[in-house]
């Protein structure tokens, strides 16, 4: 597929309930764009309370059923699913592109990420121990049990629509769980492709329900439901912080996967061209769409303008396109949102004295495209040294030593990742120390993987989504004590 004038078929994506695809009751759909060309593609059905009520049922039907199935067996779907996804990947790649924008070989690599996690939760779920506590007295024994929490209603975005999905339903189905998931309207035959993956591997009926609709209403209507025992969202901190309230209100426990703005600290003993490379590379990944991406790039000032020119060097060499153009390394913005933020934010550093040194405007071609952009010497009160620009923005300032990097890396209430370049092990241990955040790589980008935690700190969130903790979110612990019994 070599352009976005020749396409394959999207088509419309319908709702997942009690093993079915179906329409939505009352018929509603909204119309699916394509964020290379602006025009439609396909719909996605819309959900209203009648559809979340026999999402609802089938789920409590379903978690009856798949909390009792025994763990090798549900480690046996989540491993099927891995081979589907596998099996597929070409066509779930080409829908991806088509409705998020990202480049073919980005979207071939989430799915490959997505069938890792399910491989590596398909052995947690093998791994749910319980313990026995030396009881006091004779013929008494005292258990420890770990159960799953119940029926999950999750909530994800459209930068990641599989991976963001896969982790939630991956950890739900190995603990025993059964899920609602709310995927992402702009992206819904990603995650349609996804939850069809486990229930062709034999997940059961009402075990895994999608459904699509107004965020707000959908939210509000499943997160205080009384068949709704757990939360987890991704998304920003704003909407995180209303979701956490609603839950806490009706003492529902929660995983929050929230926003962040990531420190990148440069220090002069690191390999500076290398590290250009490197950062430049991750910052225009998924058009900077991308919760972990580099954000404040903090240089120390001896090797500054180095480092900024072999950025803006790298950054040139990028080329913008329809992510089915196998030339295309970064794609369009998801949507006129996200321009308009762009836009604003540049606006704003330039006005109180930040320094364009590379881009900054909309491409004019059709699609949301913008350009790789790198602003240096912002002012700490420009939006963009405040707000999580999300999008192909580097900002750049310098620092003179140790205390005041850390002092701005630590400065805002994000703490979800950050990132460091040195040749020293000290100065490496001392990032590690130091910095307020959840994910830390040095050298490096080594975030996201399956074995590995993924979650944040401070108003980045709480709860992991990766390594052997992501299960635990899905679990509760029971006391079980028993006498006079032989």
């Amino acid at each position: 597929m070599d352009s976005a004038d020749s396409q394959p078929a999207y088509g419309h994506i319908g709702l997942l309930i009690d093993g079915e695809w179906r329409e939505a009751a009352g018929g509603e759909r909204m119309p699916v764009l394509n964020p290379a060309t602006e025009k439609t593609i396909g719909s996605v059905s819309l959900a209203r309370t009648v559809d979340l009520d026999a999402a609802l049922a089938a789920a409590s039907r379903g978690f009856s059923i798949w909390r009792r199935t025994a763990p090798l067996l549900r480690a046996k779907v989540l491993a099927g699913a891995a081979d589907l996804l596998r099996e597929r990947a070409e066509s779930i790649a080409l829908l991806m592109s088509l409705e998020q924008g990202k480049p073919m070989a980005e979207a071939r690599g989430e799915i490959e990420r997505g069938a890792e996690m399910c491989d590596w939760m398909a052995g947690e779920t093998q791994r749910i121990y319980g313990r026995l506590i030396p009881a006091r007295t004779a013929n008494v024994t005292q258990m420890v049990v770990k159960e799953p929490v119940g029926v999950v209603a999750a909530f994800t975005p459209w930068n990641f629509p599989l991976n963001q999905i896969v982790r939630k339903v991956a950890g739900a189905l190995a603990a025993g769980c059964s899920i609602i998931v709310k995927g992402a309207e702009e992206t819904p035959a990603s995650c349609a492709e996804l939850v069809r993956a486990f229930m062709d591997a034999g997940a059961g009926r009402g075990s895994v329900n999608l459904v699509f609709g107004v965020p707000a209403e959908i939210s509000g209507y499943l997160i205080p439901h009384p068949i709704v025992r757990k939360i987890s969202f991704t998304g920003s901190t704003a909407v995180g912080k209303q979701l956490a309230s609603l839950a806490g209100q009706h003492m529902k426990l929660a995983t929050m996967e929230l926003g962040g703005h990531a420190p990148t600290f440069v220090f002069a003993d690191a390999d500076i061209d290398d590290a250009a490379k490197i950062l430049a590379s991750v910052k225009f990944r998924n058009a900077g769409q991308t919760c972990i991406s580099p954000t404040r790039f903090l240089i120390e000032r001896p090797v500054f303008e180095q480092f900024v020119g072999a950025f803006v060097d790298a950054a040139k060499t990028i080329k913008v396109g329809s992510g089915l153009d196998p030339a295309t390394q970064m794609g369009p913005m998801a949507n006129a949102r996200r321009i308009e933020a762009m836009q604003r934010l540049t606006a704003d550093a330039i006005s109180r004295g930040a320094k364009l040194r590379l881009g900054g405007r909309r491409i004019q071609r059709e699609g949301f495209f913008f350009e790789p952009t790198v602003i240096t010497d912002v002012p700490l009160d420009a939006a963009l040294m405040n707000e999580e620009p999300f999008g192909p923005i580097a900002i750049m300032n310098h620092f003179g030593d140790f205390e005041e990097a850390i002092e701005e890396g630590n400065r805002l209430p994000y703490g979800l990742a950050a990132y460091a370049f040195t040749g020293s092990a000290t100065t490496a241990r001392s990032i590690a120390h130091n910095i307020e955040s959840g994910m830390v790589s040095i050298n490096h980008f080594g975030l996201g993987l399956p074995e590995a935690p993924f979650g944040g700190m401070k108003e980045s969130g709480y709860g992991s989504e990766g390594g052997s903790e992501a299960i635990e979110a899905y679990l509760q612990t029971r006391f079980v004590t028993v006498a006079g019994l032989h």
